[in-house]
Order: C-alpha cells, then sequence, then structure tokens
C-alpha cells in the first residue's frame, strides 16, 4: 500500500480523498494556489505544497508545480479527483515514467476513452449500441453533408473532453449554418451525433482491476441538468425495470472491457424513451462528482477503491455480492445566482451551517470565514440523503435543504427546493429538457446590462492536444444564436 499521496486538485474532492487517506493510514499531500493558502483541504492535509498563482494554468493545471510538489515530498501515488488534469493522458504519463502510480486509468486507456471517435469505433466490435454518428467534421462543406447523412436533429461534439462541453444542437440546415462560422471546426475536431430530443441521462458506475475483473455497482439518474451540466442525481433510476437495469449493467461491462479498463469509472447512456434503448455516449475515466449516492446505495467506497485497486490490489468481491438498498439523491450547491443568469457569486461565506441528522451526508471544502474564489469552479458543495424510498428521500433532502444555510453569497439552495416541490419530479417523469420545458426562466436568461460582461467570458472546448500548461484558456463571445450556443465554461474547470 501507499505510503503518501499526492492530491492534484482542491475544494470538496481533495477534502474526500484526504479523508480516505486517513481512514486507511495514508500521509497525503495537499496542493494549493495562493488563492486557496487557507483552504480546508489544505489544513485538513498532512502535509501542503504551493503550486503557484491563483490562476489554474499556473498552478492546478501546471505540469511542472505538480511533479515538483510530487517529488519534493516523496509522494508515490497521485489522485487527480475529478476536473483539472483528472483526463489528460500525458500528466498521468509523466507520473508513471516518474516512477508514481496514477490513481486512476492507464494513460493509454485515458486517451483512447478521451478522444470520442477513437472510444465509438472501439465499441463497434462489442456490439455496444449507439446514436448514429459521422466521422470528425473537416470544413463546413462536409459538415453540411454529414449532417443529412445522420439525420436532423444533430449534436455537434468535440471529438477530445467530456461531461458536456461545448455540445451545440442543430435542428435544422439553417440552424447549423448559423452555427459553423462560430466555432472553428478545423481547429478543434467534432462531429455529429443524431440527437435524441426524449431522453433520459443513466450512467453506470463501474470498478476493474488490474487482473481482468470488471463489475457494476448499478446506475445513477443524470437527467435533471442546465446547459448538460448535472444539477441532481438519484440512484437507481426510478425508469429501469429489471431487466432494464441488468441491460444497461451489462452494456457498461462489455464497454470497459472493450478498452482493457482498470480502476473505477464511468459509462454513460442515453435512454431513448421512444423505444427504452441504451445508446453509448462515452466513458468517464475519473471519480464522478455523484460518486457517493452509489456509496450510499452500495455501501460501497469508491475513493478507497480506487486507491487499493491502484496499489495492485485484486476485488475482493463478486457480481453477486453487489445490491443496492434503497433511494439516494445527491444536490450541487453552487456558488451562483439562479435568478440573475446563474452569475457567480463569489464572497466571503461569514454564516455556514451545514444539514445534519440521519441519513444526510455532505461534502464540501468551505466553513465560515473562508472565501469563495472567482478563479475555479462554483461547486461548493454537495448534499447526499439515503431513504428507504425515492419519496423518502426526497422528504430528507427537502429537510436537509431547509437546514443548509449560507450567507454571505448566493447559492442554488433554492433552486433544488423548486424542483423538489415539481409534480412531475416528484412523479419521476423526467427527461433531459426537464429544466428547459418545466423550469424555463433558469434554461436561459438574457444577460442584462450588469451581467453582460461575464456573460460574455465564454470558452471553447480544450483542443484535442492539451495547451501549454502556461497558457490561458482561449476567450471568444458571441450573440446568442439559440439556447445551446450559451456554454458558458472555463476549459478544463468543468465536469460532469
Amino acid at each position: 500500500m501507499f505510503k503518501r499521496i499526492l492530491i492534484a486538485n482542491r475544494g470538496e474532492i481533495a477534502v474526500r480523498i484526504i479523508r480516505a487517506c486517513k481512514e486507511m493510514g495514508i500521509q497525503s499531500v495537499a496542493v494549493y494556489s495562493d488563492e486557496d493558502k487557507d483552504s480546508m483541504h489544505v489544513k485538513l492535509a498532512d502535509l501542503a505544497y504551493n503550486v503557484g498563482p491563483a490562476d489554474a494554468a499556473m498552478s492546478y493545471l501546471n505540469y511542472d508545480s505538480l511533479m515538483q510538489a510530487a517529488l519534493d515530498t516523496e509522494a508515490d501515488a497521485v489522485h487527480p479527483g475529478y476536473g483539472f488534469l483528472s483526463e489528460d493522458a500525458d500528466f498521468a504519463e509523466r507520473v508513471t515514467k516518474a516512477g508514481m502510480t496514477w490513481i486512476g486509468p492507464h494513460p493509454e486507456t485515458i486517451r483512447q476513452v478521451g478522444d470520442k471517435d477513437i472510444a465509438r469505433t472501439a465499441m463497434i466490435p462489442s456490439g455496444i449500441p449507439m446514436s448514429k454518428g459521422s466521422d470528425p467534421l473537416i470544413d463546413e462543406d462536409d459538415a453540411v453533408m454529414k449532417a443529412v447523412e445522420v439525420g436532423y436533429p444533430v449534436i455537434l461534439k468535440p471529438v477530445a473532453g467530456g461531461g458536456g462541453k461545448g455540445m451545440i444542437v442543430a435542428n435544422n440546415e439553417d440552424e447549423l449554418k448559423r452555427i459553423l462560422p462560430i466555432i472553428n471546426i478545423k481547429t478543434i475536431k467534432y462531429y455529429f451525433e443524431h440527437y435524441i430530443e426524449r431522453s433520459r441521462h443513466i450512467e453506470v458506475q463501474i470498478i476493474a482491476d488490474n487482473y481482468g475483473t470488471v463489475l457494476q455497482l448499478g446506475e445513477r439518474e443524470c437527467s435533471l441538468q442546465r446547459r448538460n451540466q448535472k444539477l441532481l442525481e438519484e440512484s437507481p433510476s426510478i425508469a429501469l425495470t429489471p431487466s432494464m437495469r441488468k441491460r444497461v449493467g451489462d452494456l457498461a461491462i462489455r464497454a470497459a472491457k472493450s478498452v482493457h479498463y482498470s480502476n473505477i469509472g464511468t459509462v454513460e447512456f442515453l435512454l431513448n424513451l421512444q423505444n427504452n434503448d441504451f445508446y453509448f455516449m462515452e466513458i468517464n475515466p475519473r471519480i464522478q462528482v455523484e460518486h457517493a449516492i452509489t456509496e450510499a446505495v452500495t455501501g460501497i467506497d469508491l475513493v478507497r477503491t480506487q486507491i487499493r485497486i491502484a496499489a495492485g490490489e485484486p476485488l475482493d468481491i463478486k457480481q453477486e455480492d453487489i445490491h443496492s438498498s434503497g433511494h439516494a439523491i445527491e444536490c450541487r450547491i453552487n456558488a451562483e445566482d439562479p435568478e440573475n443568469n446563474f452569475l457567480p457569486s463569489p464572497g466571503l461565506v461569514n454564516f455556514f451551517i451545514e444539514p445534519g441528522g440521519p441519513r444526510v451526508r455532505v461534502d464540501s471544502g468551505i466553513c465560515a470565514g473562508l472565501s469563495i474564489s472567482p478563479y475555479y469552479d462554483s461547486m461548493i458543495a454537495k448534499i447526499i440523503v439515503h431513504g428507504n424510498t425515492r419519496g423518502d428521500a426526497i422528504k430528507i433532502m427537502q429537510r436537509a435543504l431547509d437546514e443548509f444555510t449560507i450567507e454571505g453569497i448566493k447559492t442554488t439552495i433554492p433552486l433544488h427546493k423548486k424542483i423538489l416541490t415539481n409534480e412531475y419530479f416528484r412523479t419521476g417523469n423526467i427527461d433531459t429538457r426537464f429544466i428547459k420545458d418545466h423550469f424555463s426562466k433558469y434554461h436561459y436568461t438574457k444577460p442584462t446590462p450588469e451581467t453582460a460582461r461575464e456573460e460574455e467570458k465564454e470558452f471553447v472546448p480544450a483542443p484535442e492536444k492539451p495547451a501549454s500548461k502556461q497558457a490561458d484558456p482561449a476567450e471568444w463571445s458571441q450573440e446568442k444564436v439559440d439556447e445551446d450556443m450559451r456554454i458558458a465554461i472555463r476549459s478544463g474547470l468543468y465536469y460532469m
């Protein structure tokens, strides 16, 4: 087992990993930027190392600074968490070449699943169903031709990257022709998939050791999204029958074996509500934000499992040993103002009371007296509840949200309260259009003069080859072509 693990991340996921390390008798090394010197993960870790200024490109995304931290602290493994460099095969390779262990899939696996064109090709021999798609687009004329072949509506997806970043829907040729001049398909590779208008986003948690054993821990319902970013997740999905649950679990295992996957990961599918067929989307080669709801219903600690697999231990359970109990829900709490086009709300947290009591868990990296930085992702906490039934879990979550008090900044807590009282949500009648159909004011709000400047700070998806670690993300601004074009993403910092 490892003696010391460096955690190449910050915030709540760094705290989560530090806690797992303490429970396993492993020393933890926190890295921090100048902006994060007083953060909770720095205070909780056994060792802490400054990796640079507030700008993530010069600290949390800086290969050299992170490698120096690992070498100076004599870490024997690196845990990337999620976001930042968690899906960066080049960084993972640098870690392994330096004689340390990367707590995640092998670098070549990360490359394979990180390129959607390659990943989709790898699924074909195993018969994994996929929506109709295209090869990477060459130019605008090629895109118009391929869109006809795929069939409208189409969704443009960057070949590299994941987490809902940079995806744009075109319902017809006119819309596509308005979109194409804005995105640079010669610099950033895109491809088409046929867009399934009524679907549910179902993902399956997998764990795989280094000896060929792959298990699935059940599904998570992730259909509640705003601009392709998840808001609330559940496990299990109320939409799945036992036979559907077995079918998607078997598909996830086949998909993982198709790329010789090891460690933990998530296989994501769309469930077409017209025919109840599952279509492969992608494999996320890392711990997910929503991993805690799977932990709640299965009792399996996924972070400890990650570490044990990376240390070379075989899985000590079999598929028949895995059982799901009850129902879990997670709400992501962001420092954003839902009533003001989700404008980020950095600032000092002057009052902070987490909910507690039976069957409530809060994963956060903040407390009263800490400041929320404008430099990083706005998610500050997650509430996870576990009930005997879905209705029970909803009631527990409502109580938890009522208890959660954060003063000094705006948060998304009020929006979650509204979602939980919605009759369509309460009856499980949801799909990926739920927010757009039932909470349209939160799906897109025209910027006010006060928010226009912030709203213009849009970012394109990360290029296929990661940019120089010192480079700033490529900025761009645009008029609103349609709702799906408003993709406010800071490359590398937003995740699913």
